[in-house]
């Protein structure tokens, strides 16, 4: 970044930064700073002239004269710190305190403290700073936001894309925003907890798979060099934990990262954290069992209760949860008896329902589309949807009872899946017709269909006991919990277009109304823009000129019309 793209600001704090070099402070020292404290902590545990060494980042300061009072901000919190230019400065050079303090520390800097806690005259818990040391200097400021007398907010750090893009900004000005993520962390741990006790084994499977099985989902293809073979990453990791099962395991997890090359919205990102299950000698019944004690004491673990409010809806997360299977679901909300009917009836039926369908679609996928597009966001409240059609599981044992059906449920809550569960199929020979249909479908052009994976078969030719197996989205469950209406909000760093260059220049309030009317309007009749701003004829040829000598705006001569444009 070259010196002309810097704005004021930022050119200011580098040289505060020269500043301080020049004075013999290294504004980034290499040493350990030894933190024994940690802000909330000592307000929580308030113990009178303890000495400490704290650090964190600089937030808020008040300069009155000898003295100064400062806030920083750690991992736990936020603190109050009190500085003395004479205990700072106990000789005749008051340069640390004059010059450091109150001149070159900048918001966002991070700062190490050494004294003695106390109360101020207020009541409030703080820090009197003995020593103190500069850790890191920030060369960009922070959109740190203001509140007014009347209690309204400004420069709140709100803007969604920004807050994505610079999750590491959002981080330090948005406390709401960690504790979503502390959360999320707790979630994980809580289920981890949840598992190890029962002795099932945590495990690890390939991420790079020379068959995208698992799911029917369109994979991401890559290739590796070495070997000149293609390559996928993992749609799930379903086919390698059953070949542990196999293998002799009786209960095995992995909390994985799976890919699908698919569309973004609020519940999807390409990239995705998934926990799947499997347990040898159950079925899907002991499986409903064991999924809604295990989503009980996560709830309890993460919320303190299994009572939470989502979308301003009260939803109870205590067991047990409702049951139905996903024919009676259908017949519920549209009066549609999906039992026995063929593909070209259930197509017709789409149709006459205003849900898209196409020849291309099989039986399970046009079922799956009805269920999703009329019954899916009425279970507000936790319900297992039970008994699917054979066309909709490729990897699901029959129904003991109905040999058109599989025994497979999905968990809802808030109207969307949660968690998805089968008594797992082990007939080999049943295993590989079911793959031998998945290829007929993806002839047909469905390009979700499952690939057959010949070694997967193989390994069910050497015999798995009978398993239920179960995968949870982690990222909607933590969407849940921390009453989040999108994915992004849940993940640290989600995907993103690629970020067009913006060119930094430090605008005049003249300039900065014209643009705010050009950039909503993205083009406007110039006599129009110059009425509606309402400037004097030398303010607004200076703002116009600046504006279009900086790339931001562009004046073009349409027909018998001067435009204004946006520069994209």
């Amino acid at each position: 970044m070259s010196v002309s793209e810097l704005s004021e600001q930022e050119l200011q704090r580098r040289s505060t930064l020269q500043q301080l070099r020049d004075l013999g402070i290294e504004p980034y020292p290499a040493q350990l700073y030894p933190v024994d404290a940690l802000s909330q902590d000592l307000v929580t545990n308030f113990e009178d002239g303890k000495q400490v060494c704290i650090a964190g980042r600089l937030m808020s300061r008040r300069v009155m004269g000898k003295a100064s009072f400062a806030e920083i901000q750690d991992a736990a919190g936020r603190i109050q710190v009190y500085f003395n230019r004479d205990e700072i400065c106990p000789g005749e050079d008051k340069t640390l305190y004059n010059d450091v303090i109150k001149k070159l520390l900048d918001l966002g800097d991070f700062i190490g403290v050494k004294g003695y806690v106390f109360k101020t005259q207020v009541g409030e818990v703080s820090v009197h700073v003995q020593e103190f040391t500069v850790l890191s200097k920030a060369l960009k400021p922070l959109p740190l936001p203001k509140t007014d007398a009347d209690g309204k907010v400004h420069d709140a750090f709100t803007d969604p894309e920004l807050r994505y893009r610079q999750r590491y900004v959002d981080l330090i000005v948005n406390p709401h925003v960690r504790e979503t993520f502390v959360k999320r962390t707790k979630t994980i741990a809580s289920m981890r907890q949840f598992f190890n006790e029962k002795g099932y084994m945590e495990v690890e499977t390939p991420i790079l798979q020379p068959i995208p099985g698992g799911a029917t989902a369109r994979p991401f293809m890559t290739h590796h060099n070495a070997l000149d073979i293609p390559l996928y990453l993992r749609i799930a990791n379903e086919l390698y934990l059953k070949r542990l099962i196999v293998g002799g395991f009786d209960g095995v997890y992995e909390f994985a990262k799976d890919f699908r090359n698919e569309g973004m919205d609020r519940t999807h990102n390409p990239e995705f954290t998934v926990m799947e299950i499997y347990v040898a000698y159950k079925d899907y019944n002991w499986m409903m069992d064991f999924t809604e004690k295990m989503i009980e004491k996560v709830a309890s673990d993460v919320c303190g209760t299994t009572e939470i409010t989502v979308d301003g809806k009260a939803i109870s997360l205590k067991a047990p949860f409702k049951r139905i299977s996903m024919r009676d679901s259908i017949l519920e909300y549209t009066q549609f008896d999906i039992n026995g009917k063929s593909e070209e009836e259930l197509r017709t039926a789409c149709l006459s329902m205003g849900i898209p369908a196409d020849e291309t679609m099989g039986k399970g996928k046009l079922i799956d589309e009805i269920f999703g597009e009329k019954c899916e966001g009425n279970y507000i409240q936790p319900t297992f949807i039970t008994d699917y059609p054979i066309e909709m599981s490729p990897l699901c044992k029959k129904h003991r009872d109905n040999p058109e059906l599989t025994e497979r449920f999905e968990l809802m809550v808030n109207g969307k899946e949660i968690a998805n569960a089968y008594s797992e199929l082990n007939d080999p020979i049943d295993q590989r017709e079911r793959f031998e249909e998945q290829m007929r479908l993806s002839e047909k052009g469905d390009d979700e269909a499952m690939f057959i994976d010949q070694d997967f078969l193989r390994a069910l030719e050497y015999g798995m006991p009978p398993t239920s197996g179960m995968g949870i989205g982690i990222d909607r469950l933590v969407m849940l919990l921390t009453d989040n209406h999108s994915i992004q909000e849940v993940l640290f760093f989600p995907q993103m277009r690629p970020e067009t260059k913006s060119v930094k220049v430090a605008l005049n309030d003249n300039e900065k109304l014209i643009f705010n009317i050009v950039q909503r309007e993205k083009s406007m009749d110039l006599s129009i823009l110059k009425t509606e701003v309402n400037l004097s004829n030398k303010a607004w040829d200076t703002s116009i000129k600046n504006l279009t000598k900086q790339g931001i705006l562009k004046v073009v001569k349409t027909d018998d019309l001067l435009m204004v444009d946006l520069v994209q």
